[in-house]
């Protein structure tokens, strides 16, 4: 699977300025893609401001990205800020290239920045199949949480779409090496760069990594497009010499 990871800053709560910037970005991927991947509440910076920015599930950038979809032939990722039922989301959408659209509500809410009093959390693991491949996406702070992101639906690729501040890298940077280790799994993380409304800073750390926890793709700090190659063949064979989740422990995720 063809992948495109692209890492950049974002305007503090302003969609159309993001927006237009990710445009002209997936314009010029060439040679096509079968997924892209964009961070973390991408319309808009990870702002705790719902209210302002909030839109529906059929709104100006879920719409967006089912145009944008359709018009590349090709899988869109990444969450936005969603108003439902008088409720605030930080949901993620998987857009297919029909314009079908998976989504997942961010499970862990950041606490410590305040986003459990704004948003709702969500319940339900989303695994997407695509293309023969089975994906698991998650939101930033569902990256701390590993046994909510264990394999145990044999998924081959898990994801992280991320507002990660830079003065916490090296947990980033670890933590997506061991999700991979340690779920046998293809697991990439896409962050943003620049400073947000907030003043913190952003230092990407973007990144893609094989079953073993060996790179793909190094961490970069750039605003760059990045689009790689997976090969579900060679996770099968990886799986298959080093069969770890066969001793996987059982339970019930409360």
């Amino acid at each position: 699977m063809k992948i495109s990871i692209i890492q950049t800053s974002l305007a503090w709560e302003d969609p159309k300025a993001n927006l237009d910037n990710f445009t002209q970005k997936i314009n010029n991927i060439e040679g096509g893609t079968d997924l892209i991947i964009l961070p973390e509440m991408f319309a808009t910076g990870f702002t705790m401001n719902p209210a302002a920015v909030a839109e529906s599930a059929n709104g100006d950038s879920v719409n967006w990205m089912k145009q944008t979809a359709i018009a590349n032939n090709c899988a869109i990722s990444g969450s936005l800020v969603i108003t439902e039922n008088g409720n605030y989301y930080n949901r993620l959408f998987f857009v297919l290239p029909d314009g079908e659209v998976k989504t997942y509500n961010k499970r862990h809410l950041f606490s410590f920045a305040g986003e459990d009093k704004f948003y709702t959390a969500g319940l339900e693991k989303l695994i997407v199949e695509y293309k023969g491949w089975k994906i698991c996406p998650l939101v930033c702070y569902d990256l701390r949480f590993p046994v909510f992101a264990r394999n145990v639906e044999e998924y081959d690729l898990l994801l992280y779409v991320a507002n990660w501040p830079q003065i916490r890298t090296l947990a980033w940077d670890s933590l997506l090496r061991a999700r991979a280790i340690e779920n046998l799994s293809y697991t990439i993380g896409v962050n943003r760069v620049g400073t947000d409304g907030n003043g913190h800073a952003y230092s990407g750390h973007s990144q893609v990594i094989d079953a073993l926890g060996a790179y793909i793709t190094e961490p970069f700090e750039n605003d760059a497009v990045v689009t790689v190659t997976l090969d579900k063949e060679a996770l099968q064979e990886t799986r298959k010499k080093f069969a770890f989740l066969n001793d996987r422990d059982n339970f019930l995720l409360s």
